[in-house]
């Protein structure tokens, strides 16, 4: 059995989890509304409070999926209910982060600024405080969503090994390499 897949879904107060008959799973929250459909193979029952997920047999793509869909039923569980925040920072002089409803503008040191229009399911917020690197923060309910927006953002200036600048998550470690060294002699 997988070990991730056999473990029950505890649904917390004020989450509700239906699933249809087309094997679709709507999970609502105060936070939003999410829905995944599941591969009809796989058997997704609510019983007190806990969401089970069962594959018939042992067969290859039936054990790949049993913990893949459970996790993205966990996932829809947690983000609907505490949702999910990323913080990004932008390491650079002249590295600016602005925006203005879902349009995010950021100043990453080309020519012209770089404009990123956010999908309506993801708050954007902007930090730039005297001496310390622009933030970028997101939420949203919808983790595989945020992840891919980060990684959008994140695309535009990668951290590079040398100065360390570029657009970062918050805590993250960029390794450095060591610079020149001295001509031979």
């Amino acid at each position: 059995m997988s070990r991730i897949g056999k473990l029950p879904i505890n649904i917390p107060a004020g989450v509700t989890v239906a699933v249809s008959n087309d094997n679709t799973v709507t999970v609502k929250g105060p936070k939003g509304e999410l829905k995944q459909v599941v591969n009809p193979d796989i058997t997704i029952e609510v019983k007190d409070g806990c969401v089970l997920v069962t594959r018939p047999d042992d067969e290859r793509e039936h054990r790949s999926q049993h913990g893949l869909y459970r996790s993205l039923i966990n996932n829809m569980v947690i983000g609907v209910s505490q949702g999910y925040r990323k913080e990004l920072e932008l390491v650079g002089v002249g590295f600016r982060a602005a925006n203005n409803g879902q349009i995010l503008d950021l100043s990453l040191g080309y020519t012209h600024n770089i404009l990123l229009v956010l999908p309506q399911e993801i708050k954007v917020e902007t930090k730039s405080e005297r001496n310390k690197n622009p933030l970028v923060i997101l939420e949203s309910c919808d983790k595989q969503l945020i992840g891919q927006v980060c990684a959008k953002i994140r695309s535009m200036r990668k951290p590079e090994p040398y100065k360390g600048k570029g657009v970062r998550f918050v805590g993250e470690i960029v390794r450095r390499k060591a610079g020149k060294s001295a001509g031979k002699k």
